[in-house]
């Protein structure tokens, strides 16, 4: 084979390795196992799996040091303890007695996470049993 193709040859296989490394690299950093508090509790510990959480967050316990999160989420009488390092913007809903789902890793019994999602406060859902009609907007006609 000729130098040119060769080096051609060597050149394509370096990249198309290099996008299959990064595809599998991706597809298993976002390969996250969705647990509640009491799966947790009921499996022998799953460290360093990722892992994506739901829970309450405790009242009172939102502490910031610098660009650490620490709080607490909560399910029926089960605690865990959160440690929030990630780039990501803290949501503006994310506050006590709040849902949130944390995604990151068990450690040592505390949950390692670099991503939360906080569900949006209960006054923006409508009222059970709520007039549907007095919600819609006025129609318009269109000639």
């Amino acid at each position: 084979m000729k130098p040119k193709k060769m080096r051609f040859t060597v050149g394509v296989a370096v990249v198309v390795g290099a996008i299959v490394y990064f595809a599998v690299a991706g597809f298993q950093e976002g390969k996250a196992y969705y647990r509640t508090l009491d799966e947790l509790a009921m499996e022998k510990p799953v460290e360093g799996k990722r892992l994506r959480v739901a829970g309450i967050v405790s009242d009172g316990t939102i502490e910031r040091d610098g660009t650490t999160l620490r709080f607490q989420i909560e399910q029926e009488q089960l605690k865990l303890m959160v440690n929030y390092t990630g780039s990501q913007p803290i949501p503006d809903t994310f506050k006590g007695g709040v849902e949130a789902i944390v995604e990151g890793h068990l450690e040592n019994g505390t949950f390692e996470a670099d991503h939360i999602q906080a569900k949006c406060a209960s006054k923006y859902e409508a009222e059970y049993g709520a007039d549907a009609a007095k919600s819609e907007t006025p129609k318009t006609q269109s000639y």
